[in-house]
């Protein structure tokens, strides 16, 4: 089988080190210029990587050059004890210093980690025939990735690749998702095409970008017993991710209590008697997120039958300033940079018809001054020339402290819901950038009571913004009361206390 690595034996038989199976084999030969591989757990991943290197050097020899890059340097200990025990057999010698494996052709694979986007900056000036990612889903931006893809170069001819493994799930998941067009369960392969034009040139450049899923059933080697493993996870998200590949779950998700079921409503016409109000978080490289919601008079009933109980807030539109690609695709967590005054005028046209907003929170961030007016200032101004409700700082405490409320406190005590299990906060379909982000936020590592600020967290900010803004408790249940402060309840017979004393 191609990619087959065998070491020297007797004279005339050779020890085969190790046989890639189907979907490893498709990795290794596949020839398009980005290549993903995975999706589920169990489906030979970590072979994958030093077993197309071995398959490079052989053919390109010393003009070979590759680098795996992962999240954070304890997670490479284990690439690098598998990689040896597949490349050692065959002639790769390990240095140590270095971090490198070079080949018995004088090929080279090294190893790096980029626990910080900027740490890709270091190799910049580096030319390499393959970038490998391990797991990319770790890396909260795809940028670090992007900034390794410009590396890949060859004086020698040899045809360059950027090939990545890749989970669902992780602070990743949203961009590794678009950048390989995935979504609910992939069971073939996905190839995507691109086209860049030369500036210079103004010749036409084809990229050609392919996704093969590998689930546990492509493993031989794992059976029902990993299987059943997994199964006892006791999640039904993680199952699906992790057997199945369900590109559309969540694992470890901040808010899993969202179901889309109770927070994703069909639109209706807002009744003119609830109260109306705006909160926006500011971005410019980063996305801006402006939402406008309604708050619930009486106990009223969607057109999809859910029941939304007084007090409820409804998030009825959005304007979330994302890039989009040529194609309509959304680049995840890349902003518009537009700048605030021409926010601003495009806040007050979209609300031309809509005069009946109260108030509006916007990131206490944007009221900074440096020397100038402030973002916010100059929203606002923009928001007054058209007699339109300004913003005010919008309270920005995330979590709880000392007996002050804490803005995702709030949101989880919405999202779950009053005493009769109604949900007391719901979006209108049509704002795809909160119901594509909020669900998909995990926890902070360092923090756990808070969210992972690295993920696209623009829109679920505004969310508490807005939740903060109209604080809820849920009401108690109603409980019995003691007798007296104390919670006795007077004998029967009377006792009197020296009858009680006398006990003692």
């Amino acid at each position: 089988m191609a990619a087959t690595i065998r070491a020297a034996g007797g004279a005339d038989d050779p020890i085969t080190i190790w046989e890639p199976q189907p979907k490893q084999a498709a990795f290794i030969t596949c020839p398009a210029d980005d290549v993903g591989f995975g999706g589920a757990r169990g489906g030979g991943k970590s072979d994958a990587v030093p077993a197309d290197f071995a398959d490079h050097e052989e053919k390109y020899g010393e003009a070979a050059i590759g680098i795996a890059v992962r999240r954070e340097r304890t997670q490479l200990v284990e690439l690098i004890e598998r990689s040896r025990q597949i490349l050692a057999p065959i002639g790769f010698k390990w240095h140590e210093q270095d971090k490198y494996f070079r080949g018995p052709k004088g090929g080279r694979l090294r190893f790096a980690y980029l626990e910080r986007d900027a740490d890709a900056d270091a190799y910049q000036g580096h030319g390499y025939t393959r970038v490998y990612g391990e797991e990319i889903g770790t890396f909260p931006s795809e940028v670090p990735i992007n900034k390794m893809m410009a590396t890949l170069r060859s004086g020698h001819g040899v045809p360059c690749q950027f090939k990545a493994t890749c989970n669902p799930g992780g602070p990743g998941h949203q961009w590794v998702k678009a950048r390989y067009g995935l979504g609910g369960r992939i069971n073939q392969v996905i190839c995507r095409d691109f086209e860049f034009e030369n500036p210079w040139t103004k010749k036409t450049i084809r990229k050609t970008r392919a996704f093969i899923p590998s689930l546990v059933t492509d493993n031989k080697y794992l059976g029902d017993d990993y299987v059943a493993n997994l199964y006892q996870v006791g999640s039904k998200a993680l199952v699906d991710a992790w057997i199945f590949g369900d590109w559309d779950v969540v694992e470890g998700a901040f808010f899993d209590c969202w179901d889309s079921r109770r927070h994703v409503l069909r639109p209706f016409a807002i009744p003119d008697d609830w109260t109306r109000f705006r909160s926006g978080d500011w971005g410019s490289a980063k996305p801006f997120s402006f939402g406008w919601w309604a708050v619930v008079g009486d106990k009223f009933k969607t057109t999809d039958g859910l029941l939304l109980p007084r007090g409820a807030i409804v998030r009825y539109r959005e304007w979330y300033g994302v890039k989009k690609d040529k194609d309509g695709v959304t680049q995840p967590n890349v902003g518009l940079k537009m700048d605030a005054d021409a926010v601003g005028k495009r806040l007050a046209e979209i609300e031309e018809e809509d005069q009946k907003l109260i108030g509006g929170v916007l990131d206490p961030a944007a009221f900074s001054e440096d020397g100038g007016p402030s973002i916010a200032q100059r929203i606002n101004a923009e928001l007054i020339k058209k007699k339109l409700v300004p913003f005010r700082p919008a309270d920005n405490k995330r979590v709880p402290g000392r007996g002050a409320m804490g803005g995702w406190d709030q949101l989880r005590g919405r999202l779950v819901g009053d005493e009769d299990n109604l949900p007391m906060i719901a979006t209108f379909l049509t704002c795809v950038d909160s119901i594509r982000t909020l669900p998909l936020l995990q926890h902070d590592e360092g923090r756990p009571e808070d969210v992972d600020s690295d993920m696209e967290d623009h829109a679920p900010d505004e969310w508490r913004y807005a939740c903060m803004s109209r604080p809820w408790v849920r009401k108690k249940p109603a409980e019995e009361k003691p007798a007296n402060i104390s919670g006795y309840k007077p004998m029967s017979p009377a006792v009197s206390a020296n009858d009680v004393w006398k006990t003692f």
